[in-house]
């Protein structure tokens, strides 16, 4: 009998660590889709996101307000390169880099929602 305690014993701690290892992952991707839904639910973004963006008038607003500082072909010298951006960073990131200003030199802009989805489908192609 000890000797079957003492089996149950080496494999309780294996059996307890894969099971805190699911528990880990599955609160990771709740965590993911509660952040996920936080996000969509600002009216902002909510607005922003329920639009069809046109790539030329994103691409108008981008040399008018971006292209001073960011490129899409080569290095800048203010601001990073954007090719491939929207594979980088979801939608939600990008509205909130362009509309917080958080991260200088960076101004804050506030274009409207139609403006934003413009400029998204404008990144996508970048």
């Amino acid at each position: 009998m000890n000797n079957q305690l003492a089996r149950n014993e080496i494999k309780n701690p294996i059996e307890r660590l894969a099971i805190f290892a699911l528990a880990v992952l599955v609160a990771i991707m709740l965590a993911s889709m509660t952040i996920r839904q936080f996000q969509v639910a600002d009216p902002y973004v909510k607005s922003v996101l329920s639009l069809t963006g046109n790539p030329f008038q994103g691409s108008a607003i981008f040399q008018m307000n971006c292209a001073g500082c960011h490129t899409s072909v080569s290095d800048s010298q203010v601001g990073p390169n954007l090719h491939g951006v929207s594979e980088r960073k979801s939608e939600f990131d990008l509205i909130r880099q362009v509309t917080s200003g958080q991260t200088p030199p960076m101004p804050q802009f506030q274009p409207s929602p139609q403006e934003m989805a413009d400029l998204l489908k404008y990144l996508e192609q970048i």
